[in-house]
């Protein structure tokens, strides 16, 4: 039997990391004063060389909503206009503050909290245009541009960010003994008691098991797989050394790395408009498909290796909130036969509540077959929080 563990965003979250959108958001706006001016931020916003009292003096920036709150002080108190709706503060001398990329104004309006509410919004965008019965060819076109340039440009902001305020600012290298540990190395499975564990699977597929765990007490015998969606490189210091350190599958590319680059994009195949998008026959369209990114290097093929070889799987989440965004993908995994059994580490949050039904929401929406979904989901009772630590600055 082999494991096949699904790494997301909650798994960096979990040992502390900075990684969230929200986190990448607020550094943004935390920024301002000092780099509104520079390139990468001109990119995303124009500014006023001799207006800049909204940001000067006493007014501290610490997201959005405090520009937002310090743009209409400011205008209200020097006789200004100010546009609530789009976020533009003018006078008669021009443009006092506005968004450039207006894909990126989006997102901050929408108040967005998750990567894949980032990825999902692209594709509403870009169907919207598609859709746009008053636009002729040509504009659709055009406008399906700009938003590929924009969206590019908030993936490359995304990727500076994750270099230099968080791998470069973090020490990786002492998580070596901590609860996740414990839960991932294969050396360790023992520590489950024979009959709960066997409650993780369906009858029909509990002999299969106990005959893997009489093999395990003789010669261990488990190859983990671990797709990880991260960009960061805490999965492969975590695992150093390990024998099963080559079974990393980093699917969605890897920070720094010239040949499996940062793949951010969207990935539902399923979804009914999909089809009408493929046949407008224009490749820029699906220039943010994950699928076309994923043949840019083996990592695709890598994982369909494993989740069709000849052994059995069960699926452990670790940190993924299994979005739409990825839904092409993990269908692919969950219905196959050979995965036997889902497995949840949920979020426990601080005031006693938690995301475990939230996930096999989720889950369930990835499952054409629902009567799988109900059979390979290993209910709560059985699944446990994914342990929460702190990674320290270097």
């Amino acid at each position: 039997m082999n494991r096949l563990v699904i790494i997301g965003n909650g798994f960096d979250l979990a040992h502390g990391l900075p990684t969230s959108y929200r986190d990448f958001i607020d550094d943004f706006w935390k920024n301002f004063k000092d780099k509104c001016k520079s390139e990468e931020y001109q990119k995303l916003v124009i500014t006023h060389d001799l207006y800049n009292g909204y940001y000067n003096g006493s007014n501290r920036i610490e997201n959005f909503n405090d520009l937002k709150l310090s743009l209409k002080n400011y205008a209200k108190g020097n006789g200004h206009r100010y546009d609530l709706d789009n976020f533009v503060c003018s006078n008669e001398q021009g443009i006092i503050f506005a968004f450039r990329n207006v894909f990126f104004k989006l997102v901050n309006k929408k108040n967005s909290e998750n990567w894949v509410d980032i990825e999902n919004e692209y594709y509403r965008e870009l169907k919207t245009i598609v859709k746009l019965n008053s636009l002729t060819i040509a504009e659709k076109k055009r406008q399906t541009i700009i938003l590929n340039k924009e969206f590019e440009e908030v993936k490359n902001l995304l990727e500076r960010y994750l270099k230099v305020k968080v791998e470069e600012q973090y020490d990786f290298t002492l998580y070596r003994d901590n609860p996740i540990k414990d839960i991932l190395l294969p050396e360790l499975i023992n520590r489950f008691d024979e009959k709960e564990f066997l409650n993780e699977f369906q009858y029909s597929d509990q002999l299969y098991v106990k005959e893997f765990l009489r093999k395990a007490e003789k010669n261990y015998d488990l190859t983990t797989f671990f797709l990880n969606f991260n960009y960061t490189k805490l999965v492969q210091e975590y695992f150093y050394g390990f024998a099963y350190t080559k079974q990393i599958n980093y699917i969605h590319g890897k920070l720094n790395d010239s040949i499996n680059r940062v793949n951010f994009g969207f990935g539902d195949e399923m979804d009914d408009d999909y089809k009408m998008i493929e046949n407008i026959d224009d490749n820029e369209y699906l220039r943010n498909f994950k699928s076309f990114q994923y043949l840019q290097s083996s990592n695709y093929k890598s994982l369909l290796d494993f989740v069709e070889s000849d052994r059995k799987f069960q699926v452990y989440i670790m940190g993924h909130s299994c979005g739409l965004s990825d839904r092409t993908m993990l269908n692919t995994i969950f219905e196959h036969p050979n995965c036997i059994s889902i497995k949840v580490f949920y979020h426990q949050r601080e005031d006693g509540t938690d995301n475990y039904t939230e996930i096999i929401q989720n889950i369930s929406r990835h499952f054409n077959k629902k009567k799988l979904m109900r059979e390979k989901i290993v209910n709560k009772t059985l699944c446990e929080p994914l342990p929460q630590m702190q990674l320290p600055l270097k």
